[in-house]
């Protein structure tokens, strides 16, 4: 079984965003809560305060207070899980910190502004959250909130989480547990050389263009930028001005999300097995190809590979940074002794004559299919 997230767009009337606002700040207060009696307990040398003594000191007892009553105008369920994503926030530092955890250090939490770009709110079964048989989403205290459907889901959702983005969208995200559902296996294996001039260029010869989609958008989003700059900062027009800054730039990450969804799952049909190399993205970003890099995203694209590997039954591998693909001759082994960005063809000693990536994605293939072979016991790429 495997959980999936599955997002569908809302829209809500002008008093179910009244009411979705009220559970936004309400969940944005009693995590600040929690967070600044955590800080203070610390900074006055107190002990820990545990989950359970916290959730009763700023929700149970503060609802009894005139400063806090209006917390009893949404649902506990809301509040409770404001605490557990703090709890939870509190458990990754701690976890950091102590080198429990791999991967980049994590910041201690912090506080949520109403200003910041994502609010969010979930609910679990035990706010009894339901799909009508018109098909809204039933919320409680707040509606049946109609819900543009793309597709089904596939089993009972486990919790919801309504979203309000940057640009003023209200989605409504669920949480549904499935089992792996195994494709038919075909004999194709593809590796995969990922890079700015093109997208991607595959073992099989096939070249994906690169979308480009920042660059295209460059202009319109200039033109609302400077708008923008141009407005009177606590305005109205100050604000629309904003959200169509916001528009812009959610219409950019969307379509590039919809272009790797599409090319991934269709690589994924295609073949049994598929073999990426691990870039430095970071690394990369930190150059004069950060635009460019940061406009690709590539590191969404793989791992849209490998999850969707892992639920339909195929393949999937990770490619050393460090494996020699460009320099290496997918005919003879020979390796070069360098290779400059812009030798884009090359030939070999041997008589090859190679296109840069392709040769590249040809040789991941050889090496994920090494790897492959060794974890089975077989032996590796004949040498050289």
């Amino acid at each position: 079984m495997v959980q999936l997230r599955y997002n569908v767009r809302l829209y809500p009337t002008a008093g179910q965003r009244q009411a979705l606002a009220r559970a936004f700040g309400c969940a944005r207060t009693v995590f600040n809560d929690g967070l600044r009696m955590r800080r203070e307990a610390r900074e006055n040398g107190q002990p820990y305060i545990s989950d359970g003594d916290l959730s009763k000191q700023v929700i149970t007892q503060a609802k009894k207070t005139p400063e806090r009553a209006w917390l009893g105008e949404v649902s506990a369920v809301v509040l409770q899980q404001a605490l557990a994503d703090l709890n939870l926030a509190y458990r990754h530092f701690f976890a950091s910190i102590t080198r429990k955890r791999k991967g980049p250090k994590i910041a201690p939490p912090r506080f949520r502004s109403r200003k910041d770009n994502r609010q969010a709110v979930r609910f679990t079964k035990n706010a009894r959250f339901a799909i009508t048989p018109g098909g809204k989403l039933r919320l409680p205290k707040i509606g049946d909130v109609p819900v543009r459907w793309s597709r089904d889901l596939p089993a009972e959702p486990s919790s919801v989480t309504v979203i309000k983005d940057a640009a003023g969208r209200y989605f409504a995200s669920f949480v549904v547990e499935t089992a792996d559902r195994s494709l038919p296996e075909v004999a194709p294996e593809v590796g995969i050389d990922l890079g700015l001039t093109r997208f991607a260029v595959l073992s099989d010869g096939r070249k994906i263009a690169n979308p480009r989609i920042l660059r295209r958008a460059a202009k319109k989003l200039r033109k609302a930028q400077q708008a923008l700059s141009r407005k009177e900062k606590g305005s109205v027009n100050r604000a629309k001005a904003k959200a169509k800054v916001a528009k812009a730039h959610a219409q950019v990450a969307d379509t590039r999300r919809d272009f790797a969804h599409k090319l991934s799952t269709q690589i994924i049909r295609d073949n049994q097995a598929v073999y990426v190399e691990d870039l430095a993205v970071k690394g990369m970003a930190r150059t004069k190809l950060a635009k460019s890099v940061h406009d690709a995203g590539w590191s969404r694209f793989v791992n849209m590979l490998e999850y969707k590997a892992k639920r339909y039954g195929r393949t999937f591998a990770r490619i050393d940074r460090w494996f020699p693909s460009s320099k290496l001759c997918s005919t003879c082994g020979a390796l070069q002794d360098e290779m400059p960005l812009n030798i884009r063809s090359w030939t070999c000693p041997c008589g090859a004559v190679h296109d840069r990536d392709v040769n590249a994605a040809i040789n991941s293939l050889a090496a994920g299919r090494a790897e492959r072979l060794n974890a089975c016991g077989k032996t590796v790429r004949p040498a050289a």
